[in-house]
């Protein structure tokens, strides 16, 4: 059985569609099934069993033997909470107990971290360990992926298998639930069509035209193909970005939605939010030839056809992966 985390969310729900096509049906799904605006994302998807969050510890002292991989993708992802007991609790103590239940029945661990570890960029977006220490994440979300980060780095023992992600800026279908912390190709579509428009951030950074902001866009069936991977190649232990290594912009994007909606371009730029414009990435862009280096090579899908089959094969007739 494979044991998927945060399941009813976005990037889990999608993994468990990615699972099931590969004929892994013995899926276990663990989440807080009480959130029914995420009820949908699971739909058609072949299940063995749904576990509540709270009860998952005690769940796994009866069935730890049939467990063949753990993908902890469930988090608090809101990234401007910033009560950091909920952080302590679901991204911290919750990721020790599994990285805990990987060693004492050595069950491989893939788990996600962020690239909300890097902060400004000030270290650069180079997934090196040695370099994990010295991040500045930029609130309590970020603090708690790389608290976790450094806590599983520094452990004597480990997993016999374990990767952690760091995600860039994930899009793609089964985010329809995630309201403000949706991707920005889910809200301009949702400008479009409301409004026939688009509203971007005006940069307030000399050195960045608006619209030019640049950030990682992956693209989730990407990422989870990532997955997939490293869950057959079970070597290589470690921290991994996951990004497409290709920063784009901000306009780019906002065009390409244009583009696929049918519609003419019409953007208005609007001042960041006082409260994260000083905490506000003007450029991501991960370094991915570690993961490469290990043996991934499968191309990575360029923003222009994310887009189109986000767009075109999801957001226009909200529809599930």
């Amino acid at each position: 059985m494979i044991v998927v985390t945060g399941a009813a969310g976005f990037i889990g729900s999608c993994l468990i569609s990615r699972l099931n096509a590969d004929n892994f049906n013995y899926i276990i799904a663990v989440d807080d099934f009480s959130m029914i605006e995420k009820t949908p994302n699971l739909e058609n998807k072949k299940i063995k069993q749904k576990v509540e969050r709270s009860q998952f510890f005690e769940w796994i002292l009866t069935n730890h033997t049939h467990i063949e991989c753990i993908f902890h993708i469930g988090a608090r992802t809101d990234t401007t909470e910033f009560n950091k007991a909920i952080f302590d609790d679901l991204n911290v103590s919750f990721s020790k107990k599994i990285w805990q239940i990987g060693v004492q029945y050595q069950i491989p661990i893939i788990y996600a971290s962020s690239a909300a570890t890097y902060g400004l960029g000030e270290n650069g977006y180079d997934d090196n360990e040695s370099l994990v220490s010295r991040l500045k994440p930029l609130n309590p979300y970020g603090d708690s992926k790389n608290e976790f980060d450094i806590w599983a780095l520094a452990q004597n023992e480990k997993p016999f298998f374990w990767a952690g992600l760091k995600f860039f800026n994930v899009y793609g279908p089964n985010e329809y639930h995630k309201n403000r912390m949706a991707s920005v190709i889910f809200h301009t579509f949702n400008q479009i069509k409301n409004t026939g428009k688009s509203k971007l951030f005006r940069s307030h950074n000399p050195n960045f035209k608006d619209g030019e902001q640049l950030r990682d866009f992956i693209y989730v069936k990407d990422l989870i193909e990532v997955c997939m991977f490293l869950m057959y190649h079970r070597k290589n232990s470690g921290i991994y970005n996951l990004g497409t290594g290709t920063a784009r912009t901000f306009l780019d994007l906002a065009k390409n939605v244009f583009k696929n909606v049918g519609i003419a371009e019409n953007i208005e730029f609007v001042d960041t939010p006082l409260d994260i414009r000083d905490k506000y990435q003007y450029f991501t862009e991960a370094k991915m030839q570690k993961l490469i280096s290990i043996g991934y090579n499968k191309p990575f899908t360029s923003l222009e056809d994310g887009i189109e089959d986000y767009v075109n094969n999801y957001l226009k007739d909200k529809k599930y992966y």
